[in-house]
């Protein structure tokens, strides 16, 4: 059976609400959670973004199912803290707890005043963050020199066992590099013809893992409600070429401008009728994922988990 998770985004609703939404989320039946972690939202009307470490204290206190992150160690955050904080979570919650590690994105990043490196140097940075974080996770001292710096770290709360630490990809080619050092492979929707490819890639560079997919929905009572949602919340996803270099949610909001609706139904699955919805879903977890993590990109997550309850994780179940 296909596990249907939650998508808690703290871009978009207070850390008190994602609390609250993600205790309804298991009550409703979904089968674990995850998170974002930023600093900024992608836009001003999102106008929010809580710590998700903190968060998921609480959220994994207040829940029993498993919880994961997608963060990004090298810049913001020293892989040595990074190691830190997953093995307190692991430590206190065994066997519920994982991180997606990705190369980070600039909207985050940037406030360190570091320079903000190309791709290439970016993934350096990130093989040798989880390098560092997985002999830290064994219990061993570390230093590095090199993207990262480390002098003689240990960390000293340790779990029995480490999480699994699986690798964010967006592209085929990232997908195919992670493959190398990641537990899972975590991605986000896209036309199927470039998901196929992603985990094409990952397989064929030796990937091992579950295959994990975080999939933008606006379910609404009618499609130019699920159109205006989307255009309130998620025109980012319009702008053509790499988000992972702007630097403010004001870049976002004028990079996207004011796109159609055809434009803003490439970014997130639109829809007012639940069955449609879990078809389309099914769609693309049947390309070969082993997760599906459901985003609802409104704010009001009371409502969108009420109708999931009622519609869609009744028609998912059915058709997955």
């Amino acid at each position: 059976m296909v596990f249907l998770g939650y998508h808690a985004s703290h871009e978009q609703v207070p850390p008190s609400r994602l609390l609250s939404a993600v205790v309804r989320a298991e009550e409703i039946g979904f089968d674990g959670a995850m998170c974002s972690d930023h600093l900024a939202p992608w836009g001003i009307a999102q106008g929010e973004s809580g710590y998700a470490w903190s968060w998921l204290g609480a959220a994994l206190a207040s829940t029993s199912f498993s919880l994961g992150v997608v963060t990004a160690p090298g810049q913001r955050y020293h892989p040595v803290i990074s190691a830190q904080a997953i093995a307190t979570l692991e430590e206190m919650f065994p066997g519920r707890f994982w991180a997606a590690l990705g190369s980070g994105e600039a909207v985050n990043e940037h406030v360190t005043g570091d320079e903000w490196p190309p791709k290439d140097r970016r993934n350096t940075r990130l093989r040798q963050s989880v390098d560092v974080i997985r002999e830290l996770l064994a219990g061993r001292e570390v230093s590095r020199s090199g993207e990262i710096d480390v002098h003689r770290a240990r960390v000293w709360s340790l779990p029995a066992d480490p999480p699994p630490l699986l690798g964010a990809a967006v592209t085929a080619e990232t997908a195919a590099w992670a493959a190398g050092w990641a537990d899972g492979l975590a991605t986000v929707a896209q036309p199927p013809d470039k998901l196929a490819k992603v985990l094409q890639a990952y397989a064929d560079a030796g990937g091992t893992g579950p295959r994990v997919i975080q999939i933008h929905v606006s379910l609404e009572d009618t499609d130019a409600a699920a159109v205006q949602v989307a255009r309130e919340q998620w025109r980012h996803s319009a702008i053509s070429g790499s988000l992972w270099d702007i630097e403010q949610p004001e870049d976002f909001d004028a990079l996207a401008g004011e796109p159609s609706d055809e434009q803003l139904r490439k970014g997130a699955l639109i829809a007012h009728d639940a069955s449609e919805l879990a078809d389309r879903i099914a769609g693309l977890v049947a390309l070969g994922f082993d997760r599906a993590y459901i985003h609802g990109i409104g704010t009001d997550q009371t409502a969108f988990l009420d109708r999931v309850e009622r519609d869609l994780l009744p028609a998912l179940r059915g058709a997955l």
